[in-house]
């Protein structure tokens, strides 16, 4: 017990220096710079710098949010313009950053009509595609992208890569901000970096919601330093400002069932034996029900069950587990599929928060 106190205490001091690197708009990067009337045909952009701050490239629009020709409606949560990048278009803008640190660009995005849409992002040498076809809020979502600055300046591109039969679809984009990371390392007491997810993409903007975070993110450039996402569906990042979080500032939302999963590889010795901890519960967000949260370490693996009312309830489980190799994944799902209970078109799940491991003497 003393041990899991120390830890945690560690976990808060750290937590008081989450917002050390703060996250800034790239430039322009809510778009209410406008471009000039002279270079606008209806929505679509004419001119490839027309747009103050951005290189366009192809069919991309200039939008207001509400309500659309045709009956459609677009989101703009973060101001009250956006841009819709139509079959093959991009936008781009050359950032300074600094060679070898670690960045998470967070940028508001949503999908307009089609369900395979696709954001592509690009910062050299890393580029990824970030799935839209699914909604976890219906006011559009944040999304966080990671990346290792390779130079003094850099290339962000946004593309859409998808050719659709109805040129009116396409990703929209609405902010862009970028945050500096600080990499997190583990501890003489605790071999799990980044344990309370205090380093992470603190949501700017007007956003709620939390941060998406996309799947199948490698650890060398996640969004959520150390940790990997690898699973089908995204996981979701919170902070205490807008939920309800057991400990420090941020925590982790398993919001796709058994299709979100958030994993560390472990520093550890064969044959020796190790404690797991870690804190479950809900974000007092109206996610409610049945949940069970899934850990797995080494060969072993404890299901975690806590019925949720969505009043922000937590609790601690344990388990030990014996290292088989000198690197040890530890791994964490949600067993089940959950909606909030005034807004059943908006995933949810189970908190997960304050992850330790270390050695039983």
């Amino acid at each position: 017990m003393t041990l899991f106190i120390f830890n945690l205490c560690l976990a808060l001091l750290f937590a008081a220096s989450a917002f050390a690197k703060p996250e800034v708009y790239i430039q322009n990067g809510n778009f209410e710079e406008k471009p000039d009337p002279r270079f606008l045909k209806k929505t679509r952009i004419i001119g490839k710098y027309s747009l103050p701050k951005w290189e366009i490239n192809g069919f991309v629009e200039y939008i207001s949010g509400g309500p659309q020709p045709g009956g459609m409606y677009f989101p703009v949560t973060h101001g009250e313009h956006a841009l819709r990048l139509g079959n093959e278009a991009s936008i781009s803008q050359t950032i300074k950053v600094i060679p070898g640190h670690w960045y998470a660009l967070i940028l508001g995005a949503s999908r307009t009509c089609a369900q395979d849409e696709v954001l592509r992002i690009s910062v050299p040498p890393h580029k990824g595609d970030v799935p839209l076809q699914t909604l976890y809020s219906l006011n559009g979502d944040v999304i966080a992208w990671g990346f290792k600055a390779a130079s003094n300046f850099t290339k962000v591109t946004f593309l859409n890569p998808g050719v659709q039969e109805d040129p009116a679809c396409g990703p929209l984009l609405d902010a862009v901000a970028i945050r500096e990371f600080i990499p997190p390392k583990p501890t003489r007491t605790n071999l799990v970096k980044n344990p309370g997810f205090e380093e992470g993409p603190f949501p700017i903007f007007k956003s709620n919601n939390g941060v998406l975070l996309p799947p199948m993110q490698q650890d060398y450039m996640s969004p959520l330093p150390g940790w990997i996402i690898e699973s089908l569906k995204a996981i979701k990042f919170i902070d205490s400002k807008h939920f309800n979080v057991p400990y420090g500032k941020a925590a982790v939302e398993l919001v796709a069932g058994r299709e979100g999963a958030i994993a560390q590889i472990l520093r550890t010795v064969p044959n020796k034996v190790y404690k797991m901890v870690f804190t479950v519960g809900d974000a007092r967000n109206g996610c409610h029900g049945s949940m069970m949260v899934e850990a797995f370490a080494a060969k072993e693996k404890l299901q975690v069950q806590f019925t949720s009312k969505g009043k922000g309830k937590f609790k601690t489980a344990s388990f030990k587990f014996k290292a088989i190799a000198n690197r040890t994944r530890i791994t964490f799902y949600s067993s089940f599929y959950h909606t909030r209970i005034n807004d059943y078109g908006s995933l949810c799940g189970p908190v997960l928060d304050q992850v330790m491991v270390y050695p039983v003497a």
